[in-house]
């Protein structure tokens, strides 16, 4: 059985999806990015900001299932640019410290929905 969570503290979703689905003990969080959950401004002007944005967006989701950051198993980070991934991996790993890391991957893509710079989706446990 799936489970629905939505959240008012991150972005509502831009078409058929949702934030994320409860499957068992299984969060599948649906790729952030860098919208203001509040404003609905999208921040792509400065990359850290835009970072901090999508994971303060992932983390508002998994706070909404009842789970922390800690219990993100797999992450998923999608650039436009793979220049960029120094700024990005530095603000990432204010979130999760290297010992305790999820596994993840970081793909280069061409184009990012509203062209932002970053997207990370996540998959999270509840143990």
């Amino acid at each position: 059985m799936k489970k629905v969570i939505q959240t008012n503290n991150a972005p509502a979703p831009i078409g058929p999806y949702n934030q994320a689905i409860f499957a068992g003990n299984t969060l599948y969080v649906s790729g952030q990015i860098a919208l203001d959950p509040k404003s609905g401004d999208l921040i792509t002007d400065d990359l850290e900001k835009e970072t901090v944005q999508v994971l303060e967006n992932l983390k508002a989701i998994i706070t909404e299932a009842g789970l922390s950051m800690d219990h993100i198993v797999k992450t998923s980070i999608f650039i436009s640019d793979m220049n960029n991934f120094g700024k990005i991996n530095e603000v990432y790993s204010r979130y999760f410290d290297s010992e305790n890391a999820p596994a993840r991957e970081t793909v280069e893509v061409a184009n990012l929905p509203k062209f932002v710079n970053v997207e990370i989706s996540a998959i999270a446990v509840k143990f």
